[in-house]
Formats: structure tokens, C-alpha cells, sequence
């Protein structure tokens, strides 16, 4: 159960386009105040400086991945932060996602959203361009990001939040096949069979919340391992992902954290420990179902 070549943060899994995309990345999703310890560091972190600052921290100790989308409201700040940091723009693998109201609107409102995320990123193409839920009208859509790449405006394309059943129907009509699937990934929701299916296809696995919103830190299992290795809960639910092959995107503002969510790469989970945590799943999400929430854009 050991992850493939992952020697450190900058490793990278290669794509089924033979596209470089590093295992860990930052994430950037939600109102940014997780570690706030005053109101005023809330609306700090929440602005758009705070965001921009905790993506140029996580530049600095040597992230190379940066997760954003439309619906965040963050990918200016993200664009900045990436500007102002000396690291090369080509060097920087960014992620953004076409939001729910774009796709059930027709092609038309997901090119003028993708277009849209260009210039608020302030690059000319992404890395990874993904529909954010399998919502009514995502094979319309797909086919938008089947051109966006064709383009060059995007050097891979995937999707996020996609079942099993859904990733089957899109695969029957795409000409190009979903290259990542980003889902919900936790030691409380780990989805084999959707794991499975990622791995069958050549999709790559792509968790977000695998710190299940600082809810890990309360796991009895993953908190004893953790001290064995001398590591926080929160790096062993990282080290676990990774183990299972699945690229990871923690989120934080805060600069230690960011910093100790990358120092994942000193120790190894055994077979046992990762077996023990696999044990621990209760098909329980944070999120919403995409069953369930796609169901207001029908």
C-alpha cells in the first residue's frame, strides 16, 4: 500500500496525458478562518491579502500546487499570490473548477467561466481545469473543456465530486477521458469502489478535506499512530492519503500548518496502520452528497 515515488514535495504522479501533477498541493476552498484566533485575524485571513499571503507561504516552503475554483472566490488573490512569489509561473501546477450555475446554463456560460477564471488567475492557460459537480448539463460541459484543452487552455482537464455511475456516462460519450476526479477523500469516507474505478481508468484520485475539517485530531487510531511516528494526527491522515495514491490538497492559512502539512515525507504508514485506518470508514461526508445536491440545478 505504499504510494508511488513520493520522495518529497515536489514528487509528482504523471497523468494519463503524461501531464506532471504534484501529489500535495494547497487548498483554498472555503472562508479561509479555520486557525483564526480572533475575529480580527478572521477577516484578515478571509480577505483577499490573506489568501494571496497563505498561497505565497506555501509557495516559499515549496509547494508547487495551488487548488482553487470560480465558486471559492479567490482565484485573483490566488493569481496574485503566484505574481508576486519569484518562483516561475510554469513551475506552479493550478488547479480552478467551473462552478454548478455556469454548467447548467449551457456551453456558452461555461466558456465565458472559464475565460473568466483566466483573467482573474492572470494566466493565459491552467493546469488542471475541473466541473465542479456532476450537476444537470455536465456532459454539455464537458464537452466545453474537451475544447478548452484542444485550445491549450487547459493542460489537463477533469472533474470533481463524480460517482462512479456518473464517470461511467461520462466516459461513454468523451472523446477525451476525465484525467483527475477530485472527490471527498477522508479517513471516514473513502469510497473503495469509487477508488477503484479511478485507478481501472487511469483517472487520478484527488481528495479535498483530508484533515476532515481538523475533526482527524480527535481520532483515537489516527492520534496513537501518530505518536509512534513522533507526527501530528494531521500528517499522518495526509501520509495516509497519499498512500492510497491520491493526490491532496490540506487547506490553511496559517504558516506552520502549511508548513507541517508538507512534512509528510520522513515516515511510512505500514501495511497494519493502514489498514487500521482504512477500518475507520463510516461513509460519513463533510460535504454535500452528489447524489443529492445536484438536484437544485435538474
Amino acid at each position: 500500500m505504499k504510494a508511488p515515488n513520493i520522495e518529497g514535495i515536489s514528487a509528482c504522479t504523471t497523468l494519463s496525458n503524461g501531464v506532471q501533477m504534484p501529489w500535495l498541493g494547497l487548498g483554498t476552498a472555503g472562508r479561509w478562518t479555520p486557525h483564526a484566533k480572533s475575529s480580527k485575524q478572521a477577516a484578515e485571513l478571509g480577505s483577499s491579502k490573506g489568501v494571496a499571503k497563505a498561497v505565497s507561504v506555501a509557495l516559499e516552503i515549496g509547494y508547487r500546487h495551488i487548488d482553487t475554483a470560480a465558486f471559492y472566490g479567490n482565484e485573483e488573490a490566488v493569481g496574485l499570490g503566484i505574481s508576486d512569489h519569484p518562483v516561475d509561473r510554469e513551475k506552479v501546477f493550478i488547479t480552478t473548477k467551473v462552478w454548478n450555475d455556469d454548467i447548467a446554463a449551457g456551453p456558452k456560460a461555461t466558456r465565458a467561466s472559464i475565460e473568466a477564471s483566466l483573467r482573474r488567475l492572470n494566466v493565459e492557460a491552467v493546469d488542471l481545469l475541473l466541473l465542479h459537480w456532476p450537476v444537470p448539463g455536465y456532459r454539455e460541459a464537458w464537452r466545453v473543456l474537451e475544447e478548452a484543452y484542444s485550445q491549450g487552455k487547459a493542460r489537463a482537464v477533469g472533474v470533481s465530486n463524480f460517482l462512479v455511475h456518473q464517470l461511467e456516462d461520462l466516459l461513454s460519450q468523451a472523446e477525451i477521458a476525465p484525467m483527475v476526479n477530485q472527490v471527498e477523500f477522508h479517513p471516514y469516507l473513502i469510497q473503495p469502489d469509487l477508488l477503484r474505478f479511478c485507478q481501472i481508468h487511469q483517472i487520478q484520485h484527488q481528495g479535498w478535506s483530508p484533515l476532515m475539517v481538523g475533526r482527524v485530531g480527535e481520532v483515537s487510531e489516527i492520534v496513537r499512530i501518530a505518536e509512534v511516528y513522533g507526527k501530528t494526527p494531521f500528517q499522518v491522515a495526509i501520509r495516509w492519503a497519499l498512500q492510497h495514491g491520491s493526490v491532496t490538497i490540506p487547506k490553511s492559512v496559517n504558516p506552520e500548518r502549511i508548513a507541517e502539512n508538507a512534512d509528510v515525507f520522513s515516515f511510512e504508514l505500514t501495511l497494519n496502520e493502514m489498514q487500521a485506518i482504512d477500518r475507520l470508514d463510516r461513509d460519513k461526508r463533510i460535504g454535500p452528497d452528489p447524489e443529492l445536491f445536484p438536484a437544485k440545478w435538474a
